[in-house]
């Protein structure tokens, strides 16, 4: 794929193609590190690549394009992460129960689940961003969460570890 002033002019299916599997994994990666739901993670990156159509033209350095993809792809689950919580939805009076299920485990689940996302938001960085993207993204590899994170590939191990005891006493005091 050459890079011309104005790289996007001329791209065939192919270099389309080709840049969304070299980008698109790491867009939606930092979609989901911002909590989103899968639906607004696909929001995010749908956006992005939206943007990238729109204002290809200013980009300068087209080697830079998959920094200035996951950098729009930052500021669009910024956004929706803004708006989520300033217009919360509520959770359903009733939630379906899964076939063969009683009711009520669902809903206990349904709450654990809750207050357990709620002592990932306390931990601080980078313990709350490396678990939510190894729950998020459990296909992502260590070389990839280590770049996204900006730390050596083995220390994700130790501080995973560290990241789930701190998780687990922040939940025994919930729980207690």
């Amino acid at each position: 794929m050459s890079h011309g002033p104005d790289f996007l002019d001329g791209l065939d299916e192919r270099a389309w193609r080709e840049l969304v599997e070299r980008f698109g994994y790491r867009m939606w990666a930092v979609a989901r590190a911002f909590g989103l739901s899968a639906t607004d993670a696909a929001d995010a990156v749908q956006a992005a690549w939206l943007r990238l159509v729109e204002h290809h033209h200013t980009i300068r350095d087209p080697a830079r394009v998959g920094a200035w993809l996951v950098t729009v792809t930052r500021n669009e689950a910024c956004r929706l992460t803004r708006h989520a919580n300033r217009h919360p939805n509520p959770l359903p009076d009733e939630i379906p129960a899964p076939p063969d299920h009683d009711p009520m485990l669902t809903i206990l689940d349904t709450d654990e689940s809750h207050r357990l996302w709620a002592a990932v938001d306390r931990l601080r960085p980078p313990c709350r961003t490396l678990l939510r993207l190894l729950v998020t993204t459990p296909e992502a590899r260590y070389t990839q969460i280590s770049h996204h994170l900006g730390m050596p590939m083995g220390s994700i191990g130790p501080t995973r570890a560290r990241c789930l005891k701190q998780l687990r006493t922040l939940w025994e005091q919930e729980t207690q």
